[in-house]
């Protein structure tokens, strides 16, 4: 049984970022099953309303919004916040992010690498944005979504924009770490301030478009793609699948603050089930000064919640 169908979540409101495709779809997608308010926030407005269109589809009464949201530029958050327009936020899913195989390095609209900026600074200053409302809203959730990717890098605290070492796989693997760092970070300073919003961080394992269903218009997997891909399954899944660990963090009343879940077979496939942390993804001193350096980056005020645990 799926986590959608085991908790039903019919009066509250669940916003996902980069919800108009792969991973961010399905989490939207299996969500809207559950009765709840799902608000989809992406950068494309017409992907997006593809997504809701999608979604609609297969789920007639979901309970579906967009707002548009582009984490690359923090000068657009304010607005993006401002157009949620709700009294309550019971879980944010930090799901959108930039994958480039482009060894030219790019960079963000204040001049960050762009993967860095759009998968840990935009999450890091959308929830600062998001905080007041979170924290008003009783067991909130930010789910933050790592990658199998995290496991292998280490963060490089003084060339966290990738200037002098630009390598496109190390510094995706990097960006998703500096997330999931983070996530471990928040529960920290969450439960130091006695929140009862709790931070929880999840990944999809091995996730791949070759296994994941047609979903059209939006994504159509044609007869070839299947066919690569059943040799594939036998370690990985598809992206439906990838996005239950995730869903399962949102709706699981069991599932406490600082846990990390993936798929339980080698952490890239199958049902969802409670992982063990490397230490290098949740070191108190690491992601102590990426959070101060996040602050700086961002150009965030110190806040409250931003402060020092203690």
């Amino acid at each position: 049984m799926t986590a959608s169908a085991t908790f039903p979540a019919g009066d509250k409101t669940f916003l996902v970022t980069g919800a108009n495709a792969g991973i961010g779809y399905f989490v939207a997608e299996q969500l809207a099953a559950t009765g709840a308010t799902v608000v989809l926030a992406c950068r494309d407005t017409a992907k997006a309303e593809l997504a809701l269109a999608t979604i609609r589809s297969r789920i007639p009464d979901a309970r579906l919004r967009q707002i548009p949201l582009d984490l690359a530029d923090p000068a657009t958050l304010p607005a993006a916040v401002e157009a949620l327009d709700t009294e309550r936020l019971d879980a944010v899913v930090l799901n959108a992010g930039v994958m480039l195989s482009d060894h030219r390095r790019r960079l963000s609209p204040q001049g960050h690498e762009l993967m860095f900026a759009t998968n840990h600074l935009g999450h890091f200053a959308l929830v600062h944005r998001l905080m007041p409302l979170l924290t008003a809203t009783p067991h909130s959730r930010v789910v933050t979504v790592g990658s199998f990717a995290a496991r292998s890098e280490r963060l490089d605290l003084i060339d966290l924009d990738s200037e002098h070492d630009y390598r496109p796989k190390r510094s995706y693997g990097r960006s998703k770490l500096a997330q999931m760092l983070f996530g471990f970070e928040l529960d920290r300073r969450l439960r130091a301030l006695g929140a009862t919003t709790a931070s929880i961080v999840a990944h999809p394992g091995g996730a791949l478009d070759s296994l994941t269903p047609s979903r059209p218009p939006l994504f159509i997997r044609t007869t070839a793609q299947h066919l690569r891909g059943l040799g594939a399954g036998l370690v990985l899944h598809g992206k439906h699948a990838g996005a239950r660990p995730i869903v399962r963090a949102v709706l699981d009343p069991d599932i406490g603050s600082g846990e990390l879940w993936g798929p339980r077979i080698f952490g890239l496939r199958g049902a969802p089930g409670r992982e063990t942390p490397r230490p290098h993804m949740t070191d108190p001193d690491t992601a102590a000064r990426l959070w101060d350096a996040s602050v700086e980056l961002t150009g965030l005020g110190r806040r409250p919640w931003l402060g020092a645990v203690a």
